[in-house]
């Protein structure tokens, strides 16, 4: 029966099985980015709930920028690890098998955060997500790029990071429906908010009953084993630092910028609220929609910026491809926190953002699956992808501490943020070091 659908040819050359694999992989991100990101959303309800603070009161919202801050950057060490171990699983025990248990980890993770009693409770809960949400990259980049045809490698990769957008919008929709329409007491709602969380455990069913793992794979025999020393070994070094330029430089300026996005977008309404002389519940309101005009702003910029990596890729090749995201990240994210714009208008430049630097990311799926071997595919896009989250973390760490000792938080947020813009310009100076991927065929 297999046989038989494979040679079925479909939608960008590729069968019906193929498109399953896609849309498994995709399903698994999607969701990923979804449980990752919730916290983000319901952070200035949830932390000083779980620290007993007055919502809404200089101390809470001291204490929402530090502790989003110290939690996105204990995800980001979770997520580094969690990449890291998966991606040796998944050459070990299989791609399928790996996404599988990934999606089930991330779940159970973040849905358990809703009876989190205190801040540190979450923590742990959070950490135990983060493996798994780390851990699912590899396994469904690798699974992608085994299954579809080469000439089709580029497009399938960027069609599965799409997802990572439409899950920032899920995520978006989801927080504001329940903490907005169903559940109107800010200290509860955030728990309901977690609980969907859940969700994916019903795609990882779907992957469980449609997706085989990958003949490469398979080939391979189940004797062998990836050692993670092997990326340092004399082929594959200058690999490994090719994959792990191009991933921190772009992790650093998406987790800098992304995390703090609700904080911007407050603090701008606040301070237009202010001028019009808005009561506290008008001024709640209107800092909640301009939290989501900023998140859809960066997310529809993301999915286009995400599909732009297609042709850019193919016409220019991947070096020159993060020659031109970084440079134009640079400009857009000081542009974004640096120009005098008024405070609406500022909102939008979240578009250019995202183009820029989440577009980036669609370029990964395909290209770190293409710098390794079968045996080592898992391992080590895992790494190159992961380990760079280590030092990322100190991104959202350090503006979450510089804004919340700020007179000014959202002053702060912008300064610090507005230097971030160096982080691009950095990446491009390492250059050099990308090895070029342009009509190579996947190696085993």
């Amino acid at each position: 029966m297999e046989s038989v659908v494979k040679n079925e040819r479909t939608l960008l050359d590729m069968n019906a099985y193929q498109w399953t694999v896609i849309f498994a992989a995709w399903l698994g991100w999607g969701f990923d980015v979804f449980d990752g990101l919730l916290f983000n959303y319901v952070a200035p309800n949830c932390v000083p709930t779980l620290l007993n603070l007055p919502l809404g009161s200089p101390e809470a919202k001291a204490a929402t920028l530090q502790w989003t801050g110290i939690l996105t950057s204990v995800l980001l060490v979770g997520w580094a690890v969690g990449g890291v171990l998966f991606g040796k699983v998944a050459d070990r025990i299989g791609r399928t098998k790996t996404l599988l248990l990934t999606m089930l980890l991330y779940a159970l993770g973040t849905a358990l955060c809703a009876l989190a009693p205190n801040i540190w409770i979450l923590m742990i809960c959070r950490i135990v997500a983060s493996l798994g949400i780390g851990g699912e990259w590899a396994a469904g980049a690798a699974m992608v790029a085994e299954v579809v045809p080469e000439k089709r490698r580029v497009e399938a990769g960027a069609i599965l990071y799409t997802s990572a957008p439409m899950g920032l919008f899920l995520a978006t929709f989801v927080t504001f429906q329940i903490t907005g329409v169903y559940f109107n007491d800010p200290a509860v709602s955030w728990r309901y908010v977690f609980l969907c969380g859940l969700i994916p455990a019903a795609a990882a069913f779907f992957v469980r009953v449609f997706v085989k793992e990958p003949e490469r794979w398979k080939k391979l025999g189940a004797e062998h084993t990836a050692r993670l020393a092997e990326l340092f070994g004399p082929h594959c070094r200058r690999l490994t630092i090719s994959g792990f330029c191009m991933a921190i430089t772009a992790l650093i300026m998406w987790w800098s910028c992304n995390a703090f996005i609700p904080v911007v977008a407050k603090g701008l309404a606040a301070k237009e609220a202010l001028l019009r002389g808005l009561d506290a519940a008008a001024t709640e309101a209107m800092g909640q929609q301009w939290i989501k005009t900023a998140t859809n702003s960066f997310n529809l910029g993301g999915l286009i910026g995400t599909l732009l990596t297609v042709p850019a890729a193919k016409i220019f090749g991947r070096k020159k491809m993060f020659f031109i995201y970084f440079l134009l990240s640079a400009v857009s994210i000081m542009a974004a926190f640096k120009l005098d714009i008024e405070p609406y208008s500022r909102l939008y430049m979240y578009f250019p953002i995202g183009l820029t630097v989440f577009g980036v990311f669609g370029s990964f799926t395909y290209y770190l699956p293409e710098l390794f071997p079968t045996r080592l595919r898992g391992t080590g896009a895992g790494f190159t992808y992961n380990v760079g989250r280590i030092v990322a973390a100190g991104g959202p760490f350090l503006v979450g501490s510089i804004a919340a000792r700020g007179a000014n938080a959202l002053d702060s947020a912008m300064d610090v943020l507005f230097y971030v813009g160096f982080v691009p310009i950095l990446g491009l100076l390492t250059l050099p070091f990308v090895v070029e991927t342009k009509g190579r065929e996947l190696a085993d």
